[in-house]
Parts: C-alpha cells; sequence; structure tokens
C-alpha cells in the first residue's frame, strides 16, 4: 500500500510540474488509460493522482478525459497580488531571524543567478530564483509563510520563466534580489520588507506588460 502511494505521489509531481511549466497546454485532455500506458503503472496510482490535481484545481472531468486548466494569466496576476501583500513580511522576519550558516546558501543563490543571467541562461535563472525566494520563505522561520508562498510561486513558473527569458528583466531581477539580500544580510527588517516589495511590484508589472501583448 505504502508504495501505491508513493508512485502516486511520484506521478502527481511529474504532472503538475508539466502542467505548471506549460508541457500541457490548456485545454489538452489526459486519458487515464493512456497516461497508464506511458507510465507503465497500473490505473490506482494513476488515478490518485489525477484525483489530487483535481483537487489543486489544475485539471477538471470532461467526460472524454481530465480536461487541463492550468494557471491562466488571471490567475497568475492574482497570485502576483497576494504576494504583494505578504512576501515582504516574509523577507522581514528572515531578515530577522536568519543564521550565518542559512544566509551563506542566500548568498549562493544570488551569485549563481548573476552568473546565469549574464550567460543568458534563463532555465538556470528562473531555478536559482526558485532557490532564493523558498529559503527566504524557509529562513523566516515562520511556517504559514512557507506554507502560503511556497505553492504560489511555484503555480507561476510558466510566467516567471517568460519574464526572466526577458534579458532586462533577468538582470533586474537579480540586482533587486542583490538588494534584498543586502538588507538580509545587515538584519535591517524594514529594508528586507521594503526591497523584497519592490521586487514583486515590478515582476508584477512586468506580467501586465505580457498580458497586454497576448
Amino acid at each position: 500500500m505504502q508504495k501505491s502511494v508513493s508512485l502516486a505521489d511520484q506521478i502527481f509531481k511529474k504532472l503538475e510540474r508539466d502542467i505548471l511549466s506549460g508541457t500541457y497546454q490548456k485545454g489538452d485532455i489526459i486519458v487515464e488509460m493512456k497516461l497508464c500506458e506511458e507510465l507503465g503503472v497500473s490505473r490506482t496510482p494513476v488515478r490518485e493522482a489525477l484525483k489530487k490535481l483535481e483537487q489543486e484545481h489544475l485539471i477538471e472531468d470532461c467526460g472524454k478525459g481530465m480536461l487541463v486548466i492550468g494557471i491562466t494569466y488571471e490567475d497568475a496576476e492574482h497570485i502576483y497580488r497576494i504576494r504583494e501583500k505578504i512576501e515582504g513580511m516574509a523577507a522581514a522576519e528572515c531578515a530577522r531571524n536568519i543564521t550565518e550558516e542559512q544566509l551563506r546558501e542566500l548568498t549562493e543563490y544570488v551569485d549563481l543567478q548573476e552568473f546565469y543571467a549574464l550567460k543568458g541562461d534563463s532555465e538556470k535563472v528562473k531555478s536559482m530564483d526558485s532557490n532564493f525566494h523558498e529559503a527566504v520563505y524557509r529562513f523566516s522561520g515562520i511556517a504559514v509563510y512557507y506554507d502560503t508562498l511556497s505553492p504560489l510561486h511555484k503555480k507561476i513558473q510558466k510566467y516567471r520563466k517568460s519574464l526572466v527569458e526577458q534579458k532586462s528583466r533577468a538582470s533586474q531581477s537579480t540586482d533587486e534580489h542583490r538588494a534584498i539580500l543586502e538588507a538580509i544580510t545587515a538584519h535591517d527588517p524594514k529594508k528586507a520588507e521594503e526591497s523584497m516589495d519592490e521586487h514583486v511590484k515590478n515582476a508584477h508589472a512586468r506580467l501586465l506588460g505580457l498580458g497586454n501583448q497576448q
């Protein structure tokens, strides 16, 4: 039984990643039996994984299979609005509570993001961006910030990738992360909050620019 649950979780994570990254597009249909054949697994773990994806509102039953909903542009905009309200507070707590060891980890993510931004590797920039924000949430020491912000940040990965594919935004985002890092390093909660607020607002503004191009 434990093996079946574990397999279902692996399938869920794979499908979630494929939906959020855009491998599965909105309107695609996932057919249970076809998925079983592709993955070489039985129906039970696939059914469990699909049920969890449905609970996450990423797919819905359309009669012919499971219709991919994904995260729409409107969803992403609402997520940015939520992040604007609370992500700065997480950064402030991070500045208060971060340890020297955690600070070294956070610094490494910014250094690597700068390196990959110079190389023009948008996939790695996005990965380091994810690591940086996840670390800020974790190092805040406040579980509710991590539990709220981590899933939201993950859900908009397709849109974040579109943003960092713009060289100017990749460079700007890296500079903004450096400013947040400097405030956290100085254990300055007010400056950390202000820097994070500015960072998220700038990203939101860029997202609105993408929306105007659609």
